[in-house]
């Protein structure tokens, strides 16, 4: 049984998600909703967004950190 559910989400992220659902309905040539185009970009296991973090060097990194942060960064 699926329990329905009422979200808010802001304009520009719905447009986004019915042109995204769109582009699936064109390649399934069947309606798509909007729940099961977001069940279809959902990742199936944790492990899909293995390798996606992007490796920073540590100079790199330090420069990023202290750049949003406003106290001083300890010493690594």
């Amino acid at each position: 049984m699926t329990t329905l559910k009422t979200i808010k989400i802001s304009e520009e992220n719905y447009k986004w998600l019915v042109g995204y659902a769109g582009k699936i309905q064109e390649e399934l040539k069947e309606p798509v909703s909007l729940d099961r185009a977001l069940t279809l970009l959902r990742p199936k296991k944790i492990s899909s967004y293995a390798g996606i973090w992007k490796e920073f060097d540590d100079k790199k990194l330090k420069k990023v950190l202290k750049r949003g942060w406003k106290w001083e960064i300890p010493s690594f």
